[in-house]
């Protein structure tokens, strides 16, 4: 697991919002922060987070990795950089869906999206947030969307940390879901078939009927042991019922 913020943070803040003066004299430079950026995040997104260094990034990029310490000093303030960057992708539409519910369930899903496409933003630790424009403004309009409910600020807080943390808790089991097979070099149905003479001579339906026979229904209908989109979806519509009742309980305060 990665920690954001374990870099020298006046550099993070400068890079993360472009603060870094532009020399005004000599040759133009021949990198931007931004080509960085694209190109760790590429192979972030192709080999995993710890693929990024800079000697990589700069092997892609063909310059030496000291160049890059002038723009970005340690493999520190890079994740910063990317863990915020990639977020410019986050859809935040102008016209978002009337209604508290529709908007939450929209940001939701917009998360778990980024999550998929970007993986390896589960291996950086979403205790302590980038302070970078992108994120900010994901905040800012995640908060927006039920900033008219007659929550207290720090409700609105947890209520959008609730939602993020479902989504990221549901997204890292998918992910792991969806390495099993590239990982193992078995699908689900080999995984069971292989395993499911053994378990037949442990798994007494006398002694564990409960579990076999919701479990046997369960593997039936989703064809495998576990269907992270469908587990996704009852957990949001649950998520978002129980929030339901927390609203209408604070329009009557």
């Amino acid at each position: 697991m990665d920690y954001s913020g374990s870099g020298d943070p006046q550099r993070t803040i400068e890079l993360l919002w472009g603060l870094t003066p532009r020399p005004k004299r000599g040759p133009k430079p021949k990198l931007t922060v931004d080509d960085i950026a694209k190109t760790a995040i590429r192979i972030a997104d192709l080999e995993g987070l710890a693929a990024v260094t800079l000697r990589r990034v700069a092997d892609d990029l063909g310059v030496t990795a000291m160049s890059l310490y002038g723009y970005v000093p340690s493999k520190a303030e890079l994740l910063d950089l990317i863990a915020d960057r990639v977020y410019r992708d986050y859809p935040m539409p102008d016209g978002s869906p009337s209604g508290w519910r529709a908007r939450l369930e929209t940001i939701a899903r917009a998360n778990r999206t980024m999550y998929l496409a970007h993986p390896w933003l589960l291996q950086i630790a979403a205790s302590r947030p980038i302070p970078g424009p992108q994120l900010t403004a994901k905040y800012d309009y995640e908060l927006r969307s039920i900033d008219d409910l007659g929550l207290s600020d720090t409700e609105m807080d947890l209520v959008v940390t609730l939602v993020n943390d479902y989504v990221r808790g549901a997204a890292r089991t998918a992910v792991d879901a969806a390495r099993a097979e590239s990982e193992t070099g078995r699908t689900d149905r080999q995984w069971w078939d292989a395993y499911e003479p053994a378990l037949a001579q442990v798994l007494d339906p006398a002694r564990f009927p409960t579990a076999v026979r919701v479990g046997s229904a369960a593997g039936a209908e989703y064809g495998a042991a576990y269907d992270p989109d469908r587990a996704f979806e009852f957990g949001l519509d649950r998520l978002l019922d129980g929030l339901e009742r927390f609203v209408d309980a604070a329009e009557t305060r």
